[in-house]
């Protein structure tokens, strides 16, 4: 029964198939799974040729890195062995130059050597008696440490047993004024101002010496006097002239 003053719907009448509505969503449903199906197919095949190409790409990059390590690995071991050529080549310069400056100081030491012997043996008339022979102050690498070695010689056709003593200072300057420092003073080897000689042919005196720091040597005096009947002094001076080691 319709209600006065309100407006009623159109109704229509259409006839009932639930076997059309099923077969309409099955066919709605495997057209949505085709589509899903096809889509991951694509995509599938889109990805496998994307990474068959991603490792094509590797391999020859991979291929280009072990090359271009092969090559630098070439030339890194080119340069080691220019580097080690020159090495030994320069060593093999320092070695060279090393022996012929160990032969000149071997052949200068034994024409001093024969120089010395032969004066000792058969010396001249005007150089007979009692002689100073060489000095050498010589680096220890210590700093102002130094070796010292003097040789004082008999020149005499007939050798007797000579006996005096040797005088040995060094004079240099500290703080701007000349000092004389007797050679006792810087050297345990030595007791006292006169060093004692006793000898036929020659007589080595050797030690070590230590220079106070504020104190700058300048030359070296020497002076041997012999005793007996026939009493001689020799005096020599020498400039501070240090042999490196």
């Amino acid at each position: 029964m319709a209600v006065k003053g309100s407006k009623q719907p159109l109704l229509v009448v259409v006839p009932y198939r639930p076997v059309r509505t099923i077969v309409l969503w099955l066919s709605v449903i495997i057209l949505g799974a085709a589509l899903v199906a096809a889509s991951f197919y694509w995509g599938f095949h889109q990805g496998s040729s994307i990474q068959a190409g991603a490792v094509t790409e590797r391999n020859e990059l991979r291929k280009q890195v072990a090359a271009l390590t092969a090559e630098s690995e070439a030339l890194q071991q080119q340069v080691v062995n220019l580097r080690l050529g020159s090495q030994v080549d320069h060593k093999a310069s320092e070695q060279v130059r090393s022996q012929v400056i160990a032969l000149k100081e071997e052949i200068t030491a034994l024409q001093e050597d024969i120089s010395f012997y032969r004066g000792i043996m058969a010396p001249e008339k005007s150089r007979s008696g009692l002689v100073i022979g060489s000095l050498n102050v010589i680096g220890t690498g210590v700093p102002r440490q130094y070796e010292y070695k003097v040789v004082v010689q008999q020149l005499a056709t007939n050798h007797q047993v000579l006996a005096g003593h040797l005088n040995f200072n060094i004079i240099g300057w500290r703080n701007g004024e000349q000092e004389t420092i007797p050679l006792h003073q810087l050297s345990e080897q030595v007791d006292g101002a006169n060093i004692r000689l006793r000898f036929r042919y020659f007589q080595n005196i050797e030690g070590r010496l230590m220079l106070p720091d504020d104190f700058e040597p300048e030359r070296i005096e020497l002076t041997a006097r012999s005793s007996g009947n026939n009493p001689q002094t020799a005096e020599k001076k020498f400039g501070w002239l240090v042999q490196e080691i």
